[in-house]
């Protein structure tokens, strides 16, 4: 018997990628779903139709909201996704037996992530190997990182997994752009709460 786990997935205008995320973790003992509360598309309906928590809250950064997330997760074993993002049933099978077999020593469990870009998976240069720690002992980890990109640190061991976590990144050229623009915008936002100024020799 393996540990009862929670999902974790924050989302906004992801209606065509969600389902399929949601899909492979129908394993899980418990689905939390954060909204951002400017979601204009149907993925709050979709998200209440198959998750156990849903919640519509302001995105107020990537750390704060993904720590929101997992503060509302029932057990301490929390497997944190993104919408775009898939366990395939072979790295489900892999993480299930890993949790059955987890010792206490155990605090957090790497997956390295294959990127589907522009039609084909990437597994070169800076998009792989891509490790992410996804899934962790709540009890045991912290959210660190600067917006818009949380990372998680554990106290404890970390194991790596064989199995690959499928990322569908972006759509096309186009979504590309608008995400690193929404992306840059949060990072300059986060850099100038610490105090950090642009300057010319930034350039």
């Amino acid at each position: 018997m393996r540990a009862p786990v929670s999902v974790c997935i924050i989302a906004c205008n992801e209606e065509e990628l969600l389902p399929r995320c949601l899909d492979s973790v129908a394993w899980a003992d418990e689905i939390v779903v954060v909204v951002d509360e400017k979601s204009r598309d149907g993925t709050e309906k979709i998200a209440r139709e198959r998750a156990q928590c849903v919640i519509v809250r302001p995105y107020l950064g990537d750390i704060e909201q993904k720590e929101f997330c997992a503060g509302l997760a029932s057990h301490d074993w929390v497997l944190a996704l993104d919408p775009d993002e898939v366990l395939p049933p072979a790295t489900v099978r892999e993480l299930e037996e890993s949790l059955a077999s987890a010792d206490e020593v155990l605090s957090g469990i790497e997956v390295n992530r294959a990127t589907f870009y522009l039609g084909r998976w990437v597994r070169h240069g800076d998009f792989y190997p891509d490790w992410k720690l996804r899934v962790f002992r709540r009890s045991r980890a912290r959210f660190t990182g600067r917006n818009p990109h949380a990372r998680i640190e554990v106290e404890g061991e970390v194991h790596r997994l064989a199995g690959v976590l499928e990322h569908r990144s972006y759509r096309d050229l186009a979504d590309q752009i608008e995400r690193i623009q929404f992306f840059s915008e949060q990072a300059a936002r986060a850099l100038h709460e610490e105090g950090r100024r642009a300057r010319v020799r930034d350039l």
